[in-house]
Formats: C-alpha cells, structure tokens, sequence
C-alpha cells in the first residue's frame, strides 16, 4: 500500500462539501423567510390586523431554529464532530416532519377559510352604490393592480359614481361608457371591462397555493439535508476508525 493512498482513504468525506454548501444555501433562505417575516407581522401590527400569536411564534421559531441547525451542521461538518450532526439530524428530522404534517392537514382548512374570509370581506361592500360608504380602500387598491372594476357586474356595480380607480388605459380591457353611466367616469369615458371578485379569488387561491408549495419543498429539502448528515456521519466515522487504526499500529509505509 502506498502512502498517497493512505492519505486517500483517511480523507475520504466526500459529502463534506456537498453539505456545507447546501446549508449555506439553507442559511440563506432561512435568513430571507424569517426577514419576510418579521416584515409580515409588523405590517399586521401597523394596520391593527389580529393574527393568532400561536401561528407567529410557530413561523420565528422553525425559522429561527432552522438557521440555528444549519450554522451547527456547517460547523459539525468542518471540524468533523459527529455530535454536531447527531443534534443536526435530530432537529430537521423533527423539523421536516412538523411541516410537512401541519401543511398536508390543515392545506384544505385553512384554504378555504382563507378564500371565504377575502371574499366575504369584498361582499360586505355591497351595494357599492349605496348610501353606506363603508371603508373601500382595500377595493380600489384591488381595482388598481388587478385592472378591474367592481365586484360582479363590473363598472355597473358602482352606478354613477365610478371612482378613479376604476379608469382604463389598456384598450384591450376597457369599456367605453355612454349615457348617464359618464357621471363620475374618467373624462376619456373609458373603464376596466372585467369585475373584480373572481381574479382577486383566483389570484389569492395562486398565492395560497404557492405558499404551501414552498412550506411543503422546505420540508423535502430538510428530509434531503436530514439524509445527507447521516451519510456524513458515517463517513466521518469512518475516517476517525481508520485514522486511529493507523496511529495504533504505527504504520509505516512499505512495511507490507
């Protein structure tokens, strides 16, 4: 046996590197998710919206936890401390099971809840020609970057009183108003065809699928970090058997 290979075998952790990078990756993502979040519930707490504090703490703790796993695992990694990865593995085997668990129970639930809970919001508004005039700001954000106009019957919902919102400028989705309907309306006379509430449903079922699609590969990509701290683990112990055989048997090269 050659010194060179000997060398070779002892070294041989060839996941080591794998790892770090996929959890510097992890860092920061876990790092971007928990900003994103701290932003998310500052703006609920400006606009005095009421969120469970149970779900908060739940997102900062996963979050925060999973940053704190991964800055172990890099660490277990680089100094070859199988107890570093031993806690690693522990933590995102509980952690990908949690989400994963908690996205495919309450996917339906919460889905739904959600969706009625917009949509009900917007129907509350009506009649937008009424006297009433509750507050409508959420609407005419709606109407501006969705391009729409009204809730079911397009500008039509509104009566004579079209707001500025409402104003097109893309001629492929305006309508053009005539008679008493021009009260109110844009002075080109030009409003958005289509009604808002199915996009704004349509658009929010997409976001809600998306962040459960996310939640749910953040799962996978643990359980992938989770398989490849073990097989580290046995490459790492390797290495420390073979290191500790030869530092017991004094080997020499070309003694055999």
């Amino acid at each position: 046996m050659q010194k060179s290979s000997v060398v070779v075998v002892a070294d041989k952790t060839s996941l080591k590197r794998p790892f770090i990078f996929a959890n510097a990756v992890h860092m920061a993502l876990c790092f971007f998710m928990l900003r994103m979040t701290v932003i998310w519930h500052r703006d609920l707490i400006q606009t005095g919206k009421m969120v469970p504090s149970i779900s908060v703490a739940m997102m900062y703790v996963i979050e925060a936890g999973c940053l704190l796993l991964s800055v172990l695992g890099v660490f277990g990694a680089c100094k070859g401390k199988r107890w570093c990865l031993i806690l690693y593995a522990a933590g995102m085997a509980a952690a990908s099971q949690t989400i994963i668990i908690r996205t495919a129970l309450s996917y339906q639930d919460v889905y739904e809840k959600r969706v009625v809970r917009e949509e009900s919001k917007l129907l509350s508004m009506m009649p937008l020609s009424g006297p009433i005039k509750a507050n409508r700001t959420l609407l005419h954000n709606i109407q501006e970057e969705f391009e729409c106009c009204g809730l079911i019957e397009g500008y039509k919902d509104w009566g004579a009183s079209i707001p500025a919102s409402c104003n097109c400028h893309y001629p492929g989705k305006c309508i053009r108003l005539r008679g008493s309907a021009t009260i109110g309306a844009p002075k080109n006379q030009y409003v958005y065809r289509e009604p808002c509430l199915p996009i704004y449903v349509s658009e929010l079922k997409l976001a809600f699928s998306l962040v459960m699609a996310i939640q749910f590969g953040s799962g996978i990509f643990w359980i992938i970090l989770l398989f490849m701290s073990i097989k580290l683990m046995g490459q790492i112990k390797k290495k420390q058997e073979f290191i500790a055989f030869l530092q017991s048997n004094r080997y020499v090269p070309g003694a055999f």
